[in-house]
């Protein structure tokens, strides 16, 4: 089914508003414990890989102290501008009640066609959806280079492992994957408190080498990053695409927004996270200082992070904990990959799919067993693809950093658009962000042939399915709002038990005993299913429900405005159910809430739901192309059916084919 799905365009009708944020219940305390397990998750584990690919990638400087230092002061201020000063300070203030992340940035937006006359996207959405494609790419090559360089470190205890390295990786990624399906509501918890141990366990390392070698504080000083450029310019350029590694996580914080509320993740970065990580990363920059130049600090510079641990069983101890915290963060981007695959759906950007809550009591928990195998699928390949760390690290870095810049471009429409920002308040601000972000962007374009053309790649596949679904579902409801006549007519005809078929003939209705719920996307005309069927079956319900389900651009609608009713002749009433696109559609615990409020005055006992099943023909005749309504009609055939997405029980519908050519 796809044009027959209720489902509208994301637009906030009059009288509606969104639901409160929601209240999470606990103190400030435990919000900003779970935040650390799963808003710092990927940043916090970037200390196992970053500096090592400063200074021991194939761009790296000579080691001489004073670009240790200068790199040190790169990565600092890094992640001070970076995340600090635009994710905490700005872009957190976009929130869509409570909700971030790109997609809730898009739909904050004031609302005007998506798409052209000829289903065309308009250029702010593509290039919106452009950088949530992007976000699937960062989804799968985190987990598999946070993993493997965690894993890596038992190279530094002994050579015995060294051909176990990617095995235990493997097995790693695919028992995370594999448990997938039970949800994390009963670990959230745990990862908190396995996070805080990994922070305090960063600042620690990181103490102790700096207390033995303090003159490494002076990277504080950001006249060390700039006199990097001034002095070897060429270098500087190119070490950006390794110094980016430490911010990767940056875009996770704007997304997990609404799990924890901006405040707890703010405490969370500044009493814990933020003060561990700049400790260690200026405690690895003490280790190389404190090596000799030369083959000393060489070997050093192939693994800084592990070089911090103390020799014998403890290395074992610290890759253990490395192990759980990559996991923890790899958990948190599959999560972060299931909910923009939700908002995405509910948007009317991709296909239905398979949406499983793995919480009764979290509703943003939950399980798309579509996109997490093809996650898992995707983290496995590059394991056993790229075998080692540093060689992955070449196809990170070009996808955070281009959605970085997306979601600038977007916050500075929403400051001028939604808050009135004048210009010259908002266009500095945002040009700031964007010289950061497209100077981490073009350093990490010069590793396209390296890797990096496998996110990019990823993301212009899913971008195109996204274009291809919206622009289908938008000919697809265009075709059934010109096939659909005005219902005063219908109803008129129905008056006298007749209706005219398609060649003008007149043709007698039976009108039979019970309720009968048609799904439609259109509000206004008869839908094309409802004449099909009278016009086939020469029969029609008593009652004749026809349903629409808004989706509208906030996260969550008011309960009591969730349900509009409007009471029609011969029996036919119309009901629109409304629902955020952070909200799960249920048709029929839509229509047992009218009825609980006296809305609708029938019985739901006997039920029929009636569902259109659409044949596309993909002929050169159709607007839409051959080759794109091939694919269109591809994703329609494999996306999940209507009646297990809109929650209605199978043994109470009936389908209707139908043969379309786009």
């Amino acid at each position: 089914m796809t044009a027959q799905t209720p489902l509208e365009a994301p637009a906030l009708p009059a009288g509606i508003t969104a639901a409160p944020p929601k209240a999470h219940g606990q103190s400030l305390a435990r919000l900003a414990l779970g935040a650390l397990g799963v808003v710092y998750g990927d940043i916090g584990t970037s200390p196992l890989y970053a500096l090592k690919e400063c200074v021991h990638g194939p761009h790296a400087p000579p080691l001489t102290d004073a670009n240790v230092l200068s790199l040190l002061s790169l990565i600092v201020w890094s992640i001070t501008l970076v995340v600090s000063v635009k994710y905490l300070g700005f872009i957190m203030r976009a929130d869509n009640q409570g909700e971030g992340g790109i997609l809730a940035l898009l739909a904050l937006l004031p609302k005007k066609k998506d798409v052209s006359q000829r289903g065309n996207l308009a250029p702010l959405v593509a290039l919106t959806l452009f950088g949530a494609a992007l976000l699937y790419g960062d989804g799968i090559i985190t987990p598999a280079i946070s993993v493997l360089s965690a894993v890596e470190g038992l190279r530094v205890a002994t050579d015995a492992f060294d051909p176990w390295v990617v095995t235990i990786a493997v097995v790693i990624l695919v028992g995370l994957f594999a448990n997938q399906r039970r949800g994390t509501a009963s670990l959230g918890g745990v990862f908190g408190l396995v996070m805080l141990v990994w922070f305090f366990v960063l600042a620690a390392l990181g103490l102790v080498a700096i207390v033995q070698h303090p003159g490494i504080l002076a990277a504080l000083d950001p006249r060390h990053a700039l006199a990097f450029f001034g002095r070897d310019p060429r270098h500087a350029f190119l070490i950006l695409g390794s110094v980016v590694l430490c911010i990767t996580g940056g875009e996770a914080l704007y997304a997990d927004m609404g799990h924890f509320g901006r405040r707890p993740i703010q405490l969370a970065w500044a009493y814990v996270a933020f003060p561990a990580l700049a400790f260690n990363y200026l405690g690895q920059g003490a280790a190389l200082l404190a090596a000799p130049p030369g083959p000393e600090r060489a070997e050093l510079a192939a693994n800084p992070f592990y070089a911090l641990a103390p020799s014998g069983h403890s290395v074992y101890l610290l890759v253990a904990l490395a192990t759980a915290a990559t996991v923890i963060a790899s958990q948190a981007l599959i999560s972060g990959a299931f909910s923009l695959t939700r908002q995405a759906v509910q948007l009317g950007f991709l296909p239905r799919v398979t949406i499983t809550h793995t919480s009764s009591e979290t509703e943003g928990q939950i399980y798309i067993p579509e996109v997490n195998w093809a996650l898992g699928i995707g983290c496995v390949a590059l394991v056993l693809a790229f075998r080692d760390s540093s060689r992955l690290a070449a196809a990170y870095g070009i996808a955070v950093t281009g959605t970085m810049a997306i979601t600038s471009v977007g916050f500075y429409n929403v400051a001028r658009k939604c808050w009135g920002w004048p210009v010259h308040t908002a266009l500095p601000l945002v040009l700031l962000f964007l010289f950061v972000d497209l100077a981490f962007f073009a350093s990490n374009a010069l590793k396209f042939f390296d890797g990096g053309f496998l996110p990019i790649a990823l993301a212009a596949g899913i971008f195109f399915m996204m274009r291809t679904w919206k622009r289908g579902r938008f000919l697809l409801g265009r075709y059934f709002a010109r096939a659909a006549s005005p219902l005063d007519t219908f109803l008129q005809e129905l008056h006298a038990q007749r209706c005219l078929a398609e060649d003008g003939r007149s043709i007698h209705v039976v009108r039979v005993a019970g309720v009968a719920v048609f799904l439609t996307s259109n509000r206004d005309g008869t839908p094309p299913l409802l004449l099909h069927h009278v016009r086939h079956v020469k029969s029609l319900h008593e009652t004749v429900i026809l349903v629409t389900v808004a989706t509208t651009p906030v996260p969550r609608v008011a309960e009591e405005q969730r349900i509009d009713v409007e009471l029609l002749s011969e029996g036919f009433i119309r009901v629109r159910i409304h629902c955020g696109f952070m909200e799960s559609p249920n048709v029929p615990r839509g229509l047992e809430l009218a009825a609980q409020r006296n809305l609708l005055p029938v019985s739901l006992d006997d039920v029929t739901y009636f569902l259109g099943r659409e044949t596309l023909l993909a002929t050169r005749k159709g607007e839409m192309g051959a080759r794109e309504e091939l694919l269109f009609g591809f994703m329609s055939k494999n996306s999940l059916n209507a009646t297990r997405y809109f929650c209605i029980p199978p043994q109470r519908v009936v389908e209707i084919g139908m043969q379309i050519d786009l």
